[in-house]
């Protein structure tokens, strides 16, 4: 073969495929005069098919005739039928446009010789579903995301072969995760294949999202059936026997489900019977009984019985009657679902969810109780340093965590940026309840030195003027202490487990303590001279130590980690004059639990009571006053067995 008939026969080859290919493209005008007709009617009932039809044409124009349609911006020529867009024009004509190029269509016409379609919001509602698959294919992905939010809130059947087809060509990862969950949620609703569905069922168990439950529960959904006693029943379709009285069908609600399903007479009503009775009153009698014997129930019963059967009266079930009816028949819970093999799969799941729901639920209440733990080891830090190294019962030191609040809250005040400020009011808030410790203790403490009694009166007469104070500086409204931008929300886990960034915050803040005291006591000097001082003063004196220095020093650090403290807690809590008074009994109980001025029975105290209090609430939820009793009645009896705390404390303090 030449080159020049090869030549020739590749063009002859390419005008044939292009001819094809125009061939091929469909003219939606084309599909739009098919169904002229069905268009102008718009009828709700019979418009689907040519939604359909423009829609699934695979015209290039389709999406957008559909947005026009929608948005009745699509009119029809009444001479010939045709469908164009149109424009304003003077003279109150219009200039059509064509719906294939876009270009006008001849002069301006009279807008009589067009009828424009108005759709109604039926309509427009079924003109929206088919657009959803050419969004869920836009190149925009916020168009993408937009149309998956859509079928979320309000998903049809024919959405779900849209969703197949696009799975494939998502780009996006996680626009491609979510389409193929919401194709298997969808294919649960709607596919008409159970062994479809069985399959997308089973590809949940144990997942807790709330979608994967809103879509299974309606699977599983029952109505009562009532049947006569001893009737013979299909186990698979009853999910169980419901018994009159229960807290699932009280008494009342079994016997009227009898007489909304003809199976027993209406209950007699007092007030009813005396009418009937009344209207029946003849010559000082009803029904044969005088009207002086009808003081008796009995009788009036009688009496109604008589009129029944006279025919005068509509007959009425009694006490007896009612409890002989209600054990004549069962109450079955009868699934309403056809597919049996759908139900038996949908409730197995169901039961792996509720398990995985029970163990993350668990997990839930372990972050809040170590969440709890580390806020009541935050506010009890200070007071186990000056209570196991001073043997100090410092009723004021929740108000020295509030000092720290509203230090924090000054600080915001003059600060708006709340990163800088929060970073400028942990020192600042260290410095001004370290510098109040120290006044309080060479003004108070010092001259009340072994006089328990004494100091634990005075430190609570010092608690009540700072709260007083702090009411006239502040006044008694709650004051915000906003946390940075980078602290709000939570971290979500899934559906069931989440924990402020806030609560994780203050535990972070709780470790950094441990670590800070941890070395502290362990590596330098000071807590080398605390240790001393803690378990022998005066052998410590004897080395050169000064152990009036050291309490100094002891109590302002103490009340210095306090008003620490009191800037974390009042990032979430609210800050007034007496939020001290919250976490002192707490602090108390976490220094007695875990051990008079022992770091490490701190921490475990703080642990068991944050864990014990979320337990207990847990347990008790609608009433915490009860259930902080409860654990202060524990507390009570732990000491009772073991008076020292959980790691006892050698020294002054272990006397004390």
């Amino acid at each position: 073969m030449t080159s020049l008939a090869r030549h020739a026969l590749l063009c002859a080859a390419l005008w044939i495929g292009l001819n094809c290919a125009a061939g091929a493209q469909v003219d939606i005008r084309d599909v739009l005069a098919a169904q002229g007709d069905v268009i102008a009617k718009s009828s709700r009932k019979t418009i689907q098919p040519a939604i359909d039809a423009v829609a699934t044409s695979g015209a290039t124009q389709a999406q957008e005739v559909l947005e026009r349609w929608q948005s009745k911006s699509l009119w029809r020529r009444k001479s010939d039928g045709a469908f164009f867009y149109v424009e304003d024009a003077p003279d109150r004509a219009v200039q059509p446009i064509d719906i294939v190029t876009g270009a006008q269509v001849g002069p301006p016409v009279a807008k009589r010789d067009f009828k424009q379609i108005k759709p109604n919001s039926g309509i427009r509602a079924a003109i929206g579903a088919a657009l959803v698959r050419f969004q869920l294919l836009d190149p925009d992905p916020t168009r993408r995301t937009e149309a998956l939010d859509a079928i979320e809130r309000d998903a049809n059947p024919s959405h779900l072969n849209a969703l197949r087809g696009a799975i494939d060509e998502e780009p996006d990862p996680d626009l491609a995760a979510r389409k193929m969950r919401l194709e298997r949620l969808l294919t649960i609703r709607f596919d008409e294949d159970s062994a479809a569905r069985i399959a997308a069922i089973e590809e949940f168990s144990g997942d807790m999202g709330l979608d994967v439950r809103a879509t299974l529960n309606p699977l599983v959904q029952t109505e009562i059936e009532i049947l006569p006693a001893g009737a013979q029943r299909d186990n698979e379709r009853y999910a169980g026997i419901l018994s009159p009285g229960s807290d699932a069908l009280p008494r009342a609600a079994a016997y009227d489900l009898l007489v909304e399903n003809g199976f027993a007479p209406a209950r007699l009503d007092r007030a009813e019977q005396r009418a009937v009775l009344e209207e029946n009153l003849s010559d000082g009698s009803v029904a044969g009984f005088e009207v002086a014997s009808l003081n008796l129930q009995e009788n009036r019963d009688a009496a109604f019985a008589a009129l029944v059967d006279a025919g005068l009266a509509e007959a009425r079930a009694d006490a007896s009657q009612i409890n002989t009816l209600l054990q004549a028949h069962i109450f079955a819970q009868k699934y309403v679902g056809s597919d049996l093999a759908v139900i038996a799969a949908a409730l197995t799941t169901l039961a792996s969810i509720e398990q995985a729901v029970a163990w993350n639920q668990f997990l839930d209440l372990g972050l809040d109780g170590l969440s709890l733990a580390s806020i009541y080891f935050l506010a009890a830090i200070g007071l186990a340093i000056t209570f196991g190294v001073m043997g100090v019962i410092n009723m004021a030191h929740g108000e020295f965590i509030m000092m720290g609040a509203y230090t924090g809250y000054v600080v915001q005040l003059i600060i708006p940026d709340y990163t800088i400020s929060i970073l400028v009011a942990l020192p600042t808030a260290f410095i001004v309840t370290f510098a109040a410790g120290v006044a309080m203790e060479r003004s108070v403490i010092r001259w009340l030195r072994h006089r328990p009694l004494e100091t634990l009166l005075a430190t609570f007469g010092i608690s009540i003027a700072l709260q007083q104070i702090a009411k006239n500086i502040f006044g008694t409204q709650a004051r915000p202490l906003t946390a940075p931008d980078w602290l709000g929300g939570a971290l979500v886990l899934n559906d069931v487990v989440s924990i402020s960034y806030i609560r994780i915050a203050i535990f972070v803040l709780a470790l950094i303590f441990l670590c800070f005291f941890l070395y502290l006591m362990n590596r330098t000097r000071l807590g080398l001279e605390v240790r001393a001082v803690t378990q022998n003063p005066r052998m410590a004196a004897s080395m050169g130590i000064d152990p009036d220095r050291i309490n100094m020093l002891t109590f302002g650090l103490g009340s210095g980690i306090a008003g620490i403290a009191g800037v974390a807690i009042g990032l979430y809590a609210k800050v007034t004059s007496e939020m001290g008074a919250d976490y002192i009994v707490q602090s108390f109980m976490t220094v007695v639990v875990g051990g008079v001025g022992n770091i490490w029975g701190t921490l475990l105290g703080a642990g068991m009571i944050g864990f014990l209090q979320k337990g207990i609430e847990w347990l008790n939820p609608s009433n915490t006053l009860a259930a902080q009793t409860y654990m202060i009645v524990f507390i009570i009896l732990f000491i009772q067995f073991r008076p020292k705390g959980i790691i006892a404390l050698k020294g002054r303090a272990a006397e004390a």
